[in-house]
C-alpha cells in the first residue's frame, strides 16, 4: 500500500509541474491542430530528460487522461515493456493527434508486437486506428520492405485514399510517397497514382518545405538523394 501512495504522490507532483508549464498562447496554437494542452514541447522534453525512464510513473501519467501528461508518459516509458493488448487499448484511447503520433513513433515502433499490431490496425474499421497501421507500414517500406506486397499496397491506396478520412488519407499518402521514394521500380506508378488522385495537391506549404503532394514529394526526395 505504501508503494501505491508513493506512485500517486509522484504523479501528483508531476501534474503540478505540468500545470505550471501551461501557457495560454501555446494552448491556442495546439488546439488549432486538435491537441488540448498548453505545454511547450521543448519544456516537456526537458522535464522528461530530468525524470529519465520510469515505467511505473509513465503508466500513472497515462491513466490521468491528460494530454500533456500522456505525452510525457510516452517520453519516459520503456517501449518494450508494454503488451500487445495494452498498446491496442492505448492507441484507441489516444484520440489527440500528437499523442497518437508519439505513441506510434516512440513506443509501438520499438515494441516486439509492432508487426502484429500493424496487420491488425491496418484492417481496423476505425480510420484513426487504421492510420496507425499505415504509419507502421510506411516504416517497413523504408526500413524493412522484405515480405511486403508493395504492388498490393499501391492497389489499396489507389482504390481507397481519395475518399479516406483526413488522418487515414494522410497516412496512406505518406506510404504512397515512401514507396515512390525508396523503390525505383514502383516510382512511376506511385507518381501516377498521386497525379490522378490529386490528394493534398493544394496543401499550403511554407517556403523551404516540401509539399506533401506525393508526385512533388517523391521527385524532390529522389533529387536530394541523387537517385
Amino acid at each position: 500500500m505504501a508503494e501505491t501512495t508513493v506512485a500517486e504522490t509522484t504523479v501528483s507532483e508531476v501534474m503540478a509541474e505540468l500545470a505550471g508549464l501551461e501557457d495560454a498562447k501555446t494552448r491556442k496554437v495546439n488546439e488549432r491542430h486538435g491537441d488540448d494542452h498548453g505545454v511547450n514541447l521543448g519544456k516537456l522534453r526537458a522535464l522528461a530528460k530530468r525524470l529519465k525512464t520510469q515505467q511505473e510513473l509513465a503508466c500513472g501519467l497515462w491513466e490521468t487522461e491528460d494530454t500533456a501528461a500522456r505525452l510525457l508518459a510516452l517520453l519516459i516509458c520503456r517501449p518494450k515493456a508494454f503488451g500487445r493488448d495494452e498498446l491496442d487499448t492505448m492507441l484507441r484511447e489516444a484520440r489527440t493527434p500528437k499523442v497518437h503520433d508519439w505513441l506510434v513513433n516512440y513506443v509501438v515502433k520499438k515494441n516486439p508486437h509492432a508487426e502484429e499490431l500493424r496487420l491488425a490496425w491496418t484492417a481496423d474499421p476505425d480510420p484513426v486506428v487504421a492510420s496507425a497501421g499505415w504509419a507502421l507500414t510506411t516504416e517497413r517500406v523504408a526500413k524493412k520492405p522484405e515480405g511486403l506486397d508493395l504492388a498490393g499496397l499501391l492497389d489499396t491506396v489507389e482504390a481507397e485514399m481519395k475518399d479516406a478520412p483526413d488522418r487515414l488519407q494522410w497516412a496512406m499518402n505518406h506510404c504512397l510517397a515512401q514507396i515512390g521514394i525508396e523503390h525505383p521500380e514502383y516510382r512511376t506508378r506511385a507518381i501516377g497514382i498521386g497525379e490522378r488522385l490529386e490528394v493534398l495537391k493544394d496543401y499550403p506549404t511554407s517556403p523551404g518545405c516540401t509539399s506533401p503532394f506525393a508526385p512533388v514529394w517523391i521527385t524532390e526526395m529522389v533529387r536530394r538523394q541523387g537517385d
